[in-house]
């Protein structure tokens, strides 16, 4: 796709200063800008590459006044990173505008669907399903019966969406991203050998949720696990059966939650952190990477270490930790003069 300066400056409500008619194909940093990409100036340490850049077309701050001559066309704007990430959206927004039913396809007899609706090849469609309008699916995708997808839905390649699964509006579910599956859960028997139980709940997504490639949100035994409004999850995680979480918690890679936890709103939660299940998270609980939770955590606390402890508690604790060889040595030494 091909853009210029002047229609730039108009997505962004911005003003040129230079050629309103160079044309841009592609994005670039700054520092490694090209003839025919477009870039942006918004961190004052990289205001020098400005002056060297071969972009066609830079996108700045309106109080950025160049102290030396400039190639680039320059599009002056309030704030230079919230109008580039307006730009990048607008981008996405018109490279996946797609429309249609390729073929081959499998829908099902009473699948509905609404306006602007597209379906890559080999995707699947069962019984009942329902979806709204603008909703786009990519190739190879498993929708099974009973699924009802809101208006403005993205799912990417590969991503398997299991029967009974309700999604809201407007998120995105990444390539391999499997929601549905069963929950893990067994009983043991009098053999000491383990009987499924049924999975018969669902999982609920509620509007603008965000689900990272290849990461796995199990239906519940009974009832819903549930990611609230506005829940983002990086790539590789896992959401086991009945876990809900609150409304914008954001949760890094890898990060793992047993059964039946809670977690409340607008919590941070670092990579490779472990949860176990049937406890409950308060509001506003940042846990950092690689932590292992196995209590109760009340609201606005700050966590770090396995088993977690406060964060300043855990940052003191570790003092002491590197000290200790040191320590040792000195009780040694004492216990010799006795």
């Amino acid at each position: 796709m091909v853009f210029t300066a002047g229609q730039i400056a108009g997505i962004l409500e911005g003003e040129v200063e230079g050629n309103p008619e160079i044309t841009v194909h592609k994005l670039a940093k700054i520092e490694e800008g090209e003839i025919g990409s477009l870039t942006f100036l918004a961190n004052p340490k990289y205001t020098s590459f400005i002056y060297t850049t071969r972009a066609s077309v830079t996108i700045v701050n309106k109080d950025f006044v160049p102290e030396q001559d400039i190639k680039t066309t320059m599009i002056k704007v309030d704030d230079a990173y919230e109008s580039f990430s307006k730009l990048l959206e607008y981008y996405n927004h018109v490279k996946n505008n797609k429309v249609g039913i390729e073929s081959p396809v499998f829908t099902s007899n009473d699948a509905i669907y609404g306006e602007s609706f597209y379906l890559g090849a080999f995707s699947y469609l069962g019984n009942n399903v329902k979806i709204g309008d603008n909703v786009k699916i990519y190739p190879n995708v498993y929708i099974g019966d009973n699924v009802k997808i809101g208006d403005n839905v993205i799912i990417f390649a590969g991503a398997k969406i299991y029967s009974e699964t309700l999604i809201g509006k407007n998120c995105i579910v990444h390539s391999g991203a499997i929601i549905g599956a069963d929950g893990f859960g067994y009983t043991p028997n009098k053999n000491r050998e383990f009987n499924k139980i049924p999975q018969t709940g669902n999982v609920i997504l509620e509007d603008n949720v965000e689900v990272g490639a290849g990461t796995t949100i199990d239906r519940a035994t009974l009832g819903s696990t549930i990611l609230r409004r506005g829940v983002k999850l990086d790539n590789q995680i896992q959401i086991a059966h009945n876990v809900e979480i609150g409304e914008h918690t954001v949760i890094a890679a890898q990060t793992g939650i047993a059964g039946s936890t809670k977690i409340g709103k607008r919590c941070m939660i670092g990579g490779q952190v472990g949860i176990v299940g049937h406890i409950t998270i308060g509001h506003n609980v940042k846990i950092q990477a690689q932590s292992g939770i196995g209590r109760n955590v009340k609201d606005d606390e700050v966590l770090q270490g396995s088993p977690a402890l406060n964060y300043g508690d855990y940052n003191k604790s570790y003092v002491h930790f590197k000290n200790l060889p040191k320590i040792m040595n000195r009780i040694d030494e004492l216990e010799k003069k006795d």
